[in-house]
């Protein structure tokens, strides 16, 4: 794949948007138990985030339904800590306050991670990474595993009152995002050879893929969805956000789109676009529109 082919190196996920039923008991969820500060709330719509970066964005849609299990859409929203004392600090809040949305934990070589689910169904990870210079790769394909952290151990040594009285405020951001597909060549198609992302690892049923050598911006998986169509309007996923870091590079993006076939709309602010599940994409450059 040529350069020009592949998103910008400095290319970051934003907030990720869900369309929930019950929106005040999900703003505390996010707020209570992961930490983070509800930045606003009007219109049947929340944003919650950490300092000022939103993390996640509460559309209010009470007459919609939940949709099925096996369904493609969100596997999981990774809100990535800057330290390891923010994410004890994080892990010790949902998990002392919500300790029934625990759903497990993983040191995956590159990064720490703690595993949840929120009270509507939808995955949540906490984690933070090892320095780059720890990351090993082998043939251009990143080294990842799933080895057991203990989260109790994991507090005893990380948590801090200093992380835990400043959690909603420190650093923060959505460091990737996970979604169930219905197979994973189609994704590795639109994801890589349209979208742009390069491939930085495969298990299986899930592709990994990133920009600028970071470990995962995204991944795939037919776990729960192999099989699975293009989604029905429901609760869940609403919206996912690629930031590029300039004009030229979403100008790009949209003639390698264009070029392979994908409708985009374009509002001058935002160009965006669905999946083959119809999970649906947008993409902003700073100073844009």
């Amino acid at each position: 794949m040529h350069t020009q082919d592949l998103l910008a190196a400095d290319t970051g996920m934003g907030a990720v948007t869900l369309r929930v039923a019950n929106l005040d008991r999900m703003i505390g969820y996010y707020r209570e138990g992961v930490r983070l500060s509800l930045l606003s709330n009007e219109g049947g719509v929340a944003v919650l985030g950490r300092g000022a970066t939103p993390i996640v964005v509460l559309e209010h849609a009470p007459s919609m339904q939940h949709a099925g299990p096996h369904d493609a859409g969100l596997f999981h929203t990774a809100i990535l800590f800057d330290t390891k004392a923010d994410l004890a600090a994080a892990l010790y809040s949902v998990a002392t306050k919500y300790p029934q949305t625990f759903t497990g934990s993983a040191d995956h070589l590159v990064s720490n991670a703690f595993y949840f689910t929120d009270p509507e169904g939808n995955g949540v990870e906490l984690y933070w990474d090892r320095d780059r210079t720890e990351w090993s790769w082998t043939h251009g394909m990143v080294d990842m595993d799933t080895k057991y952290v203990d989260p109790n151990e994991f507090l005893r040594e990380n948590l801090t009152s200093a992380a835990l009285d400043g959690a909603a405020v420190a650093p923060g951001r959505v460091g990737h995002v996970h979604l169930s597909v219905g197979d994973v060549a189609t994704a590795k198609e639109f994801y890589v050879d349209r979208l742009g992302f390069a491939t930085t690892a495969g298990w299986g049923e899930a592709l990994f893929v990133s920009a600028g050598g970071y470990h995962h911006h995204m991944a795939m998986n037919t776990w729960n969805s192999r099989g699975a169509g293009r989604r029905q309007l429901a609760l869940g996923l609403g919206l996912v956000r690629i930031e590029v870091p300039a004009a030229d590079d979403l100008g790009a993006l949209v003639a390698r789109m264009h070029d392979t076939g994908v409708q985009t709309a374009d509002d001058g602010r935002t160009v965006a676009f669905e999946d083959p599940w119809a999970n649906r994409i947008e993409v902003t450059a700073p100073g844009r529109g």
